[in-house]
Order: structure tokens, then C-alpha cells, then sequence
């Protein structure tokens, strides 16, 4: 029951922050979820397959959550919430950082900032890896081959956005400021040494 509970309070916590995010920038007139939209081909693909796995995801998380999915031991369950939470902190840090900046998918009409402090200064894509970490913290805690597929999907979806969607339109839209910031820190996690 406690792992259900932290595995809750981790999903309420996560989703929370997302939908209170977009409601917020809704009443700013800022729309938020630009998945989809305006786009064709490739990046059209992978942002509607990446909605899709953001929903498939939650939905097999909770119903493991429910049943108390449980064929892993103590430490990897313990582990897990500590995974979890992890994500959790990373992702609601990366989305206060960007300010109305942030955006579900690219949107060439909106006009952002390419936001390189906080976080940003270690990982060019915390949110994704907010994400990735929060569905490994939840497979650690109610490991089944469903639930890992699914995510395991979801995070090779996610990167697919990443590479082929987002780097392109920030290269697009800031050019050599980008290329300069992508030269200093990395996609996931860390700076570049000696950069």
C-alpha cells in the first residue's frame, strides 16, 4: 500500500504541474499543446505518436498502481520512488525555468526564447528527462512487461521528438545562439568538457 501511495502522490504530483502549467498560459492566450499542429510528414508522426504514448502510459501506470503490480524486490521498489520523485523534481523545475516559453511540441508561430539558465545550463531537454525518469521510477515500483514496453516506447518516441522535431526548429529559430548552447551542455544530462 505505501508504494501505492507514493507512486500516486509521484503522478498527481507530475500531472499536476503539467495541467496547471497549461491552464495558466491558456489564460494568457498561450496554447500550450502544439502537438500536431501545423505540421506534416515526419514530425507530424512523431508528435502525434508521442501524444498518443503520453496517454497509453498513464493509463497502464495506474492500472499497475491499482492492481499493486509487485515482481520486484524491496531495494528496486525503494529505488524506484527515489527514480520517480527525481523526475518529478527535474520536470516541475524545468517547466517553472521556462516561463511561457515552454510548449508541448514545436510551434513556428509563437514567438519563445531559447532559455539556457537553471536547469538548462545541465540538460538541454529536462522535461523529456522528466519524463524518462518518472516512467523508469514507476516501472521500478510495478514492474511488468506491459507497463515496460509501453514505456520504453514512450521514451524512444519522446528522443524521436527531440532529434528529429525539436533540435531542428531551435536550430531554425536561433541558429548559432543554438548551435552554441548545444555545444556546451548535453541532451539528457551534464556539460561538455573543455567547451
Amino acid at each position: 500500500m505505501k508504494f501505492q501511495i507514493i507512486a500516486i502522490t509521484i503522478l498527481l504530483s507530475f500531472y499536476g504541474c503539467y495541467f496547471a502549467k497549461m491552464f495558466e498560459q491558456r489564460k494568457k492566450g498561450i496554447e500550450t499543446n502544439q502537438l500536431g499542429r501545423g505540421k506534416a510528414g515526419a514530425a507530424k508522426w512523431i508528435e502525434m505518436t508521442m501524444k498518443v504514448a503520453a496517454y497509453i502510459v498513464p493509463i497502464a501506470e495506474i492500472m499497475s498502481i491499482v492492481f499493486n503490480v509487485n515482481s520486484v524486490s524491496l531495494p528496486v521498489r525503494v529505488s524506484g520512488a527515489a527514480v520517480g520523485t527525481l523526475g518529478v523534481a527535474v520536470f516541475i523545475t524545468s517547466v517553472l525555468t521556462m516561463r511561457d516559453s515552454w510548449r508541448a511540441g514545436v510551434s513556428k508561430t509563437d514567438k519563445t526564447e531559447l532559455v539556457t539558465k537553471g536547469i538548462y545550463q545541465f540538460s538541454r531537454n529536462p522535461a523529456f528527462l522528466g519524463f524518462d525518469l518518472l516512467y523508469i521510477g514507476i516501472v521500478m515500483m510495478f514492474f511488468h512487461w506491459p507497463l515496460l514496453i509501453v514505456s520504453v516506447f514512450a521514451i524512444l518516441i519522446f528522443h524521436l521528438q527531440i532529434v528529429n522535431v525539436e533540435e531542428r526548429f531551435l536550430l531554425e529559430a536561433f541558429g548559432d545562439e543554438y548551435l552554441c548552447y548545444k555545444k556546451k551542455v548535453c541532451r539528457y544530462f551534464g556539460r561538455k568538457i573543455g567547451r
